[in-house]
């Protein structure tokens, strides 16, 4: 299978199943056996999916990428190995980086629903002009696309939070700002905006939001 086809959900997912690290291996770059190039799609989406668990919390090294021929076998096997000491060092997902798993599934349910979102943001915003490695990791690096990721994923994925949250019961703003670690007045801002599209709806009563 072409390391192409690794989609954002299936990583999330992994993870969301309880593993504590994902390990993608893709043929050497530039040496597609498609016309596609599809390893540098699967590059494109671990540095943007080791984005994404930097901004929820997980250490972005339980994912990692490397490229190899079919005639590697030992350089899968050493890469494999040192992955798996890299792992066993950070420790179980969750538990190492100080998370309980109701915040840990939480967190990663949030972002699996903005996988749609990030696959547009990529094509639209985050295009690599140049196809080379170090031309990839230096432009996710950069920090103009550290901004620009913060403004398109940070709010959305609070959002994504709040509306998981509420999907259980009826909170507060101070309730939902305490329960996700959130500024209240970012809460505020975000249950304006979701209030005005139909989302959600203020119960005057209990003084807590409720889904629409």
């Amino acid at each position: 299978m072409c390391s192409g086809r690794v989609d954002l959900e299936f990583i999330l997912r992994a993870f969301s199943n309880g593993q504590d690290g994902v390990f993608i291996g893709g043929c050497n770059l530039d040496e597609c056996n498609y016309t596609t190039h599809g390893n540098y799609d699967a590059l494109s989406n671990t540095l943007i999916c080791k984005k994404i668990l930097e901004k929820i919390g997980l250490n972005p090294d339980r994912l990692r990428i490397n490229f190899m021929s079919g005639a590697d076998g030992n350089l899968l096997a050493e890469y494999t190995d040192e992955f798996t000491d890299q792992i066993k060092k950070i420790g179980p997902l969750g538990k190492g980086e100080g998370m309980d798993l109701d915040e840990l599934k939480l967190k990663l349910e949030a972002a699996r629903k903005l996988v749609p979102y990030m696959k547009l943001v990529e094509r639209e915003r985050l295009r690599v002009p140049v196809k080379s490695q170090d031309t990839y990791r230096e432009f996710f690096k950069s920090d103009e696309i550290n901004k620009l990721f913060d403004q398109l994923f940070v709010d959305k994925f609070a959002i994504s939070q709040i509306m998981l949250l509420l999907r259980k019961k009826s909170f507060s703003t101070a309730d939902i700002s305490k329960k996700l670690n959130l500024n209240p007045s970012d809460v505020s801002r975000h249950m304006i905006s979701t209030s005005r599209q139909g989302l959600v709806k203020y119960d005057t009563t209990s003084n807590c939001y409720a889904l629409a």
